[in-house]
């Protein structure tokens, strides 16, 4: 059956094509299995929930019936604005348009949230851009301007909101424009696109606007919202929509709530969250975390931008699912929130999931793997000025910018493929790890440490079933194939702590020579008691408190790039200026690079599943996720390697030239 959606219409009817639905939410409560709701162009300011789930043969479908022309939206206009002082005006909102949730009277706190109880999750937006909140009214009065925002100049826009018996009252400093002939809008509603119950699978939401809500905090212990998400159920399709301007996250894929866990330091200050985190998986059997229930999602050519926690979040609920040929942009670029979870795409047991052809720039962080990054693959996507720009290269709170973070995983871990252009290109604090034929012009971060000790899962091969936990060793990495270019200054980076006292040095220097302190395989096998007929047990101890092997073959290192000592299959240039930048070409990012002007004759072998072999603790090949073996005869555009294999993410020089995304 198929339900009609006008918000056009003079009065809501019925839903068929000649009296269409007013709401989505009216749709949402009827569509069953097989259906199809398609939605006219217009202005949806409502939250809906939908009640039914589809099936794999027969799901339910939400289309806008015009590209991006149904804007569905937390957020409602306000155009009862008078002058208070300055260029600060004041409206009353009375508090019963917010029902049971005040996002003015609602914090941003949580778990792993370490900028303290400030900023709510309400906002104030002027022509669709979010404004700054004050911590009083003589805050917006006489704005100063953030020394950590990416874009200061824009900082000195301020609201701040106080309670008055039952309404909220809102000031906002919109430095000389005149709100209620502009389009002046507060978020109002949590979400925009959610199930309230779990369980409402096999659902496709195509080709929305979806902007303006007031989402919360989410720590991988808690209840994880997003603008738009599945809450905890399979096999969701979010495609060609665009995604801007939530509070915290655009989309979320996870998690159940569970009271029990639910932001559990925060409350009761005693168990640490990341025991908490530990306590969540295992409660996790309990709600049903099965590849059976939970996953299989697909999230493809959305225009994600303008969240200020995340892009995509989630935890334990994307397991097994793909995110593809997003472009990911402009994330916490306020820098008002601060903490833990902040990434363009920030998961947590990133099982089996596949990031491939996404474009992610301008974010605090690109992608964050943390814990279980198990059977995941990272590849053939663009990533670039992941860091925050030179007038804030010293940070508070020890906040810290790259294009990926793998943290506390035991893998197997796939990078491959990829234009990876950022200052810094993988923070370390993991092990099992493969990077293979990648550009790569930042540095190795974090390299054997972050990881306290950390006991973090590992789980059957393909599977959600936890098979053991264990703290991190460090190493157990594969490096072949890739290009490392010294493109950023090689001094390192001064990053302030969370506390008053001193500051941390990270590392600038690029290439795999932050290796060089580990051993090879056979110097690793070797400590074990592997020729006895009668092994002795008492040898494990001194080989397991060693760092785990690293593998390093036919990589080529240019401007100062360094190799790992041990290599001896490698090319290094160290005579020519080297250039590697993104433009932008007829609207399109595109590679501007000499460096295969100087690769000269070098060529190196093909690569497959056999020779990266397995991850250490889960004993999983790197393999795709059907169990099947990968062989990198694929470059970054899917073009045939053929016999003679160039390092880096192209198949031949002539691949570098091409349109990036």
């Amino acid at each position: 059956m198929i339900y009609y959606v006008n918000a056009m219409v003079g009065r809501g009817g019925n839903g068929s094509k000649e009296t269409p639905f007013k709401r989505i939410g009216d749709a949402a409560k009827l569509a069953q299995p097989g259906d199809e709701v398609l939605v006219a162009p217009g202005v949806y300011r409502e939250y809906v929930d939908p009640q039914f789930a589809g099936t794999e043969d027969a799901r339910i479908t939400y289309r806008s019936t015009e590209p991006l022309g149904a804007v569905i939206t937390g957020a409602e206009e306000v155009k009862t604005w008078k002058p208070y002082e300055g260029d600060v005006w004041v409206c009353r909102v009375d508090n019963a348009i917010f029902g049971d949730y005040n996002p003015y009277t609602t914090y941003v706190y949580g778990d792993w949230y370490f900028a303290g109880r400030s900023k709510h999750t309400g906002a104030v937006y002027l022509n669709s851009k979010m404004l700054y909140e004050a911590d009083s009214v003589a805050g917006c009065v006489n704005p100063e301007v953030s020394p950590y925002s990416w874009e200061p100049e824009a900082s000195v826009y301020r609201w701040y909101a106080e309670q008055d018996g039952n309404e909220t009252v809102i000031y906002a400093n919109f430095r000389g424009k005149n709100p209620n002939e502009e389009n002046v809008e507060i978020n109002v509603r949590r979400e925009c696109f959610m199930p309230s119950k779990t369980g409402v699978g096999y659902i496709t939401v195509s080709g929305f606007a979806i902007e303006k809500a007031a989402t919360t905090w989410a720590p991988p212990a808690a209840y994880q919202d997003g603008m738009i998400g599945p809450h905890w159920s399979k096999g969701w399709i979010i495609e060609d929509c665009e995604i801007s301007n939530s509070k915290c996250a655009g989309i979320s894929l996870g998690k159940y709530l569970d009271p029990d866990n639910d932001h559990y330091f925060t409350y009761k200050h005693v168990k640490s969250p990341t025991q908490m985190e530990r306590d969540a998986v295992c409660r996790g059997q309990y709600h049903g975390w099965l590849k059976e229930k939970v996953g299989s999602h697909i999230v493809r050519r959305c225009n994600i931008h303008n969240c200020e926690q995340g892009g995509i979040i989630g935890r334990m609920g994307a397991v097994f699912s793909v995110i593809e040929d997003n472009h990911i942009h402009h994330i916490n670029n306020m820098m008002e929130l601060g903490g833990a979870e902040i990434a363009g795409i920030k998961l947590h047991a990133a099982i089996d999931v596949t990031f491939r052809r996404n474009h992610i720039h301008h974010c605090t962080m690109g992608i964050w793997c943390d814990w279980e990054a198990q059977g995941t693959r990272i590849t053939q996507n663009l990533l670039h000025d992941n860091q925050r720009p030179e007038f804030a290269r010293q940070l508070k709170g020890g906040m810290m910018s790259q294009d990926i973070f793998v943290e506390v995983g035991h893998g197997p871990t796939l990078i491959d493929n990829n234009v990876l252009l950022s200052d810094v290109t993988l923070r370390f604090a993991t092990e099992g790890v493969a990077l293979v034929h990648n550009l790569i012009c930042g540095s190795f971060t974090c390299v054997g440490g972050g990881t306290a000790p950390r006991y973090t899962p590992y789980h059957m091969p393909h599977r959600t079933e936890v098979m053991g936990f264990m703290t991190i060793l460090h190493g157990d990495d594969r490096f072949y194939n890739n290009i490392f270019v010294q493109k950023w200054p090689a001094e390192p980076f001064v990053a302030l702590r969370d506390s008053s006292e001193g500051s941390d040095e990270e590392n600038r220097e690029v290439g795999t020579h932050v290796f060089d302190d580990y051993i090879t395989y056979d110097e690793w096998i070797a400590m074990f008691d592997m020729d006895s007929e009668t092994p002795d047990m008492m040898k494990l101890a001194p080989a397991h408190d060693h760092t785990l092997p690293v593998w390093v073959k036919g990589n080529a290192y240019f401007a100062g790039a360094k190799a790992y000592r041990k290599e001896t299959d490698k090319f290094v240039d160290t005579e020519h200026e080297i250039k590697v930048d993104v433009v932008m070409k007829d609207g399109k990012p595109v590679l501007e690079t000499n460096l295969y002007d100087f690769l000269g004759e070098y060529r190196t072998s093909m690569v497959d599943s056999d020779i990266l072999g397995c991850a250490f603790e889960p004993e999983e090949r790197f393999e795709n996720p059907d169990g099947t073996a990968i062989v990198f005869d694929r470059d970054y555009f899917d073009d045939h390697r053929g016999i003679g294999v160039l390092p880096g993410p192209f198949a031949t020089a002539g691949g570098a030239q091409k349109a990036l995304w």
